[in-house]
């Protein structure tokens, strides 16, 4: 793309040079390059990266009900889908029940409800949970929705040792990009303390968070901002849990990343190598770790929503293709692809299949999983890499001068950030900066949509119909017990997970979790600038 003076740019707005030399990179490339599974991990977290093993397959995927939610992941691991990825709809992102009239339009519409354990027993009805790995994008919830799955688990006889999978459970992204938050952020941060404390300490194989920068960069921030938003975040959340008397030690090694994976191939497999360059140096410098694992980076790449166009959808399946391959050129441990019809709703059993075969065909196919970090070395990739990781720190420090993550979150100031780079990105659009194809340019005016994904609109009456009848034949005064001890360990700032799994495991529903925390904690409500 090029910028408001003509100068050509990466995404981000970089300015690129028309060829790159040896002198185009700063001196001590080797040092800062290691060999992969070496520190500084710039070239990979592990040493025989995709030589010994792909990236886990984990389409995104979540509907209806629990029951059309099970069909599906059969489906796709039919299909040879290697891990899950469990979409949950908004009632249950916000902490309320099927059956709460404020929410009934939304059950089920983008991802599946979840009232009780029963629903999450249902999701993974035949799909054996100590086997599986298993990625929940869920946050104002997510102690809620671990605690179900881990009930679940018990139920099928699982050993907790062998419960593998990653909860997102990011909540500071929520009030910069998202907005699914429930309680004020001191609150919220102290339950994704309780998280990482109880998995870090009882599930050797899960991720208690995924530190995401994936959802500024959907609402609109560009490489870089996202690069240095997640740094901070991560620095927020590690001091926190530090405070809390954790050592560092003991929780970092089961930290996860989540980033973006957009159109800009080369600014996107850059960022993620500088991104674990960066990780290496808070966790030895700043968090004084000992074990390799606390300073090795590993993520999760989404592939963009954001990026998917309405008009000529089949065009997604291109832009899709060179996202992931931004993906694994950068060095993924796992990769969702998008279909090309999400930009118009659920994606269809043939589309999320030819988004699973995409990821096939470039694991199997194009070569790029032979040779580890194929890209290293190259002038350009090697400066690019060098200039994001130099912009990305820029965005470090200036968070750090403004007080920190959570306190520039609670005066707006990286919200506004990245409203303007959003606007600045329409702008390019509307004036042709920024080519779309399909969209600003090459546009077909006869264009016919794809048959589309067909909503089964009995589906939110069918899940509250289950819900009563579950209501109705639990001990109500079990659940009292079971409630009361959970408000008392919130009150007390004990870890809440042994109290909201009990409470699970008595019949206690999501809505009537949620209510007991925001009985103690309060609701948040964003302050607007007017």
């Amino acid at each position: 793309m090029t910028d408001e003076a003509g100068i050509v740019t990466t995404d981000s707005g970089i300015p690129l040079d028309p060829i790159y030399f040896p002198d185009s990179v700063r001196p001590g490339l080797e040092d800062r390059l290691g060999l992969p599974g070496q520190a500084p991990y710039t070239r990979g977290p592990y040493p025989t990266m995709y030589r010994e093993r792909l990236w886990s397959m984990r389409q995104y995927a979540g509907y209806g009900s629990a029951e059309d939610t099970n069909e599906r992941y059969r489906f796709l691991l039919s299909q040879g889908q290697t891990a899950l990825s469990v979409a949950f709809d908004l009632p249950t992102q916000l902490g309320y029940d099927s059956s709460n009239e404020q929410v009934a339009a939304e059950v089920g519409r983008v991802g599946v409800a979840i009232d009780t354990v029963e629903d999450m027993e249902t999701v993974f009805n035949g799909l054996p949970i100590d086997k599986l790995s298993v990625n929940f994008t869920i946050n104002g919830t997510a102690p809620i929705i671990l605690a179900f799955y881990l009930v679940a688990a018990e139920r099928q006889g699982a050993d907790m040792k062998d419960v593998a999978g990653t909860l997102q459970n990011d909540i500071l992204k929520e009030f910069l990009a998202r907005k699914t938050f429930i309680f004020p952020p001191e609150h919220s941060v102290r339950l994704v303390a309780d998280v990482v404390e109880y998995a870090s300490e009882h599930l050797p194989r899960f991720n208690g968070i995924s530190i995401t920068g994936y959802h500024a960069r959907e609402a609109g921030c560009d490489a870089i901002q996202e690069l240095g938003l997640t740094m901070a975040s991560a620095i927020a959340y590690t001091e926190a849990f530090m405070a809390r008397g954790l050592d560092f030690d003991f929780f970092a090694p089961r930290l996860s990343f989540h980033f973006s994976s957009q159109l800009d191939l080369f600014e996107e497999a850059s960022k993620v190598r500088a991104a674990r360059r960066m990780w290496h140096h808070l966790a030895t410098t700043r968090f004084g770790a000992t074990k390799e694992n606390s300073a090795r980076l590993r993520f999760f790449s989404g592939c963009s929503g954001a990026t998917l166009t309405a008009q000529q959808p089949l065009n997604n399946v291109v832009r899709s293709t060179l996202q992931c391959l931004a993906a694994v050129l950068g060095g993924a441990q796992s990769i969702h692809v998008m279909g090309y019809d999400e930009a118009l709703e659920i994606p269809t059993e043939e589309s999320v299949t030819l988004a699973l075969r995409t990821q096939q065909i470039i694991a199997h196919e194009s070569g790029v999983s032979k040779v580890i970090d194929p890209l290293a070395g190259s002038y350009f990739v090697e400066a690019l890499t060098d200039e994001l990781e130099a912009r990305a720190w820029d965005l470090v420090n200036k968070v750090e001068e403004g007080g920190g993550l959570i306190e520039m979150l609670a005066e707006g100031i990286p919200q506004r950030w990245v409203a303007e780079s959003a606007y600045q990105y329409e702008r390019d659009i509307q004036s042709g900066r920024k080519i779309k194809v399909g969209v600003n340019k090459y546009v077909d005016d006869d264009e016919v949509a794809p048959p589309l994904f067909e909503v089964d609109e009995t589906a939110a009456d069918r899940q509250r119909e289950r819900l009563a009848k579950r209501l109705a034949s639990r001990d109500q005064a079990e659940v009292g017990v079971a409630l009361k001890a959970l408000r008392g360990s919130l009150v007390n700032n004990t870890n809440s997970m042994p109290h909201i799994m009990q409470a699970g495991r008595v019949g206690a529903t999501l809505g009537e979790i949620a209510d007991t925390m925001r009985d103690v904690f309060g609701v948040y409500r964003e302050p607007q600038p007017w």
